[in-house]
């Protein structure tokens, strides 16, 4: 009985992660305004949830964030939503499945990456304030660098047709986008994850309190 009420607890609850996840992708609450450029802050939730309920659901929700990407590039293409929508390939049906991993597959490593790496800092005793920092932080580059170098090598060339640049070009501007975004929207997802995270894990009472040192006698 306990285990069958923990598997509808924590169905539940990643049920809830992803209805934030589909908030976030489908508003202006997905983005952040930083000087220069737009953060996302979907995989936040995505994060948030592998560290909360695992890795398993870490997956699922980075999948959900995969389909709202998928969804919102077919809807309302942009000038690389051939990478993302399997229905604006260039290269028919090879194309089709290169952008299916792109925009889920990619998403599902977040989860899965960002729930191990909490298990692992936990593991090795590692303070809340600072793992979820960490993890916040490398969840969100993994979705950069795995998006940013699936297109680099799955689609260099229709990326500089798109682009209107030298093949020779593509690696320099793929890194740019990693520079100029990734490591913000990282920072960022640092810092939400850190706070949000410890919140959570103070009123969930996931998070075993200290124990109060005894004075020697």
């Amino acid at each position: 009985m306990n285990n069958k009420k923990k598997d509808i607890r924590w169905t539940v609850s990643v049920a809830l992660m992803a209805a934030v996840v589909v908030l976030l992708a489908n508003t202006p609450l997905g983005m952040i305004q930083l000087p220069i450029i737009k953060a996302t802050t979907v995989h936040i939730p995505v994060i948030i949830g592998a560290v909360l309920l695992g890795p398993a659901a870490g997956a699922i929700l980075g999948g959900v964030f995969g389909i709202c990407s998928m969804i919102s590039n077919t809807t309302a293409p942009t000038l690389l939503s051939f990478a993302f929508s399997p229905f604006l390939s260039t290269t028919g049906v090879v194309g089709a499945v290169k952008a299916v991993w792109i925009a889920v597959g990619c998403r599902i490593l977040i989860g899965v990456a960002a729930g191990w790496l909490w298990i692992l800092l936990k593991k090795l005793k590692v303070p809340s304030p600072i793992g979820l920092a960490v993890t916040g932080f490398v969840g969100s580059m993994v979705n950069t660098i795995c998006v940013m170098g699936s297109i680099y090598i799955l689609f260099a060339a229709q990326y500089a047709e798109a682009k209107e640049v030298a093949m020779s070009a593509v690696f320099g501007l793929v890194m740019g986008t990693v520079t100029a975004s990734g490591i913000p929207e990282a920072i960022a997802a640092a810092v939400l994850v850190d706070v949000i995270g410890i919140a959570l894990l103070k009123a969930l009472k996931l998070e075993k309190p200290a124990k109060p040192e005894t004075a020697e006698a």
